[in-house]
């Protein structure tokens, strides 16, 4: 395999799209350390970049905190995996004694009762219920213990080294802790289940019980109605947690995740993550150093085929997360090993990489921008035509 390394300025002079293509991580730490004091007076606060997971604002963001109802992100991201294995929202869920007598935020389901799926899900997206919350759980896992355990595996596996789960609601247990990061973390692979997003901006709904009683909810996470971007996120309070909050915002090609924890009252925990977001917006941007398109100077060879070079382009755009006023150099690193005929249009036959002070950014997939079929005999008697001067 060989490896042709452009200069981001070579880039620029082909790709006429490419024209923002300076893109600057450090610049990203050093506009960090020039944030200004956001989150005041929460014990820990942290916010970063969902594409990239680049950290933009951190403090106490690994100390071991309760997190409250925090906990139910990862509640929420099993239930979303279950979908995704064949669970519908449709599947009716008798709801045990447990469940059912959970307390705290609640949505009064009645012991023996039978809800939809979606309907539970929904309630613990909006109102944060703890019944629901143990009713999934049990039925996913069979129990909210066996669920738990599902809880702490799958937080391993998202590397959140400092989470310890003990139950899947968030109600005070000794040894049950998160951190600024890890919420962060938990809560971006939330986000990349689509489904999510049909439940996470609704303000208020109303939960059917047997009998046609109903019980009112409303989005705990009043940024939803308050902050422009605001589209998904998670609260949590308890006495010994204080106010926290997980949530997301979007604007134009860019969103943030904001983590507050320990907040001293419900505004000050609005109004940091709203700060933070403020900061983000304001301050940093997606970089284009590879446009979609052909990309000029980058050729595949092909070996035996009727076109021996063929054009290349990235499978989507390729960016860099940095400070708007940062810019410097951006390396893009083409692997294009000889492919062998027939190729087809649109088939991978290559890869580029984009590093960053040496470290390895992104990595895109290369696809043929044209064909190669075989070359046949008579091709190659052509071939040796031309060699001829015929």
């Amino acid at each position: 395999m060989t490896w042709k390394r452009i200069s981001v300025k070579k880039v620029m002079l082909f790709l006429s799209a490419c024209a923002l293509s300076a893109a600057c991580l450090g610049g990203v730490t050093a506009a960090a350390e020039q944030a200004p004091a956001l989150a005041r007076g929460c014990k820990a606060a942290y916010l970063c970049d969902w594409q990239s997971g680049t950290p933009v604002f951190e403090t106490n963001a690994r100390e071991h905190l309760p997190v409250a109802s925090m906990c139910k992100i990862m509640t929420l991201v099993l239930c979303f995996e279950e979908l995704d294995k064949g669970l519908s929202l449709d599947e009716t869920i008798a709801v045990s004694e447990h469940a059912a007598g959970m307390g705290g935020s609640q949505v009064f389901l009645e012991a023996g009762g039978e809800y939809p799926a979606g309907a539970l899900i929904e309630s613990i997206c909006i109102a944060s219920a703890n019944d629901s919350s143990v009713a999934m759980a049990e039925r996913i896992a069979g129990s909210e213990q066996q669920f738990v355990a599902r809880m702490n595996e799958r937080a391993r596996q998202l590397g959140m080294k400092d989470t310890c789960f003990v139950n899947c609601t968030g109600l005070p247990a000794a040894g049950q802790y998160c951190c600024a990061h890890d919420a962060a973390v938990m809560l971006s692979e939330l986000l990349r289940h689509a489904e999510y997003f049909a439940y996470s901006k609704i303000w208020t709904d109303t939960m059917h019980h047997p009998g046609d009683r109903v019980t009112e909810m409303a989005n705990t996470n009043k940024l939803i109605r308050t902050y422009r971007g605001c589209d998904a996120g998670k609260t949590g309070y308890t006495s010994e947690a204080g106010f926290c909050l997980a949530a997301s915002a979007v604007r134009g090609d860019m969103r943030a995740v904001a983590v507050v924890i320990g907040a001293p009252d419900s505004k000050t925990r609005f109004d940091g993550a709203a700060g933070m977001f403020d900061h983000v917006f304001a301050n940093y941007t997606h970089k284009t150093v590879l446009a979609e398109g052909v990309a000029e100077g980058a050729l595949c060879p092909v070996k035996g085929g009727k076109k021996r070079e063929i054009c290349v382009r990235p499978s989507r755009r390729v960016s860099v997360f940095c400070a708007k006023e940062d810019a410097g150099g951006v390396e893009l690193r083409f692997s294009l090993p000889q492919a062998k005929a027939p190729v087809a249009e649109g088939e991978q036959v290559g890869s580029v990489a984009v590093y960053k002070d040496g470290v390895e950014y992104d990595v895109v997939p290369l696809l043929a921008n044209e064909p190669s079929p075989k070359s046949t005999y008579f091709d190659a008697l052509q071939d040796i035509a031309r060699g001829w001067g015929f």
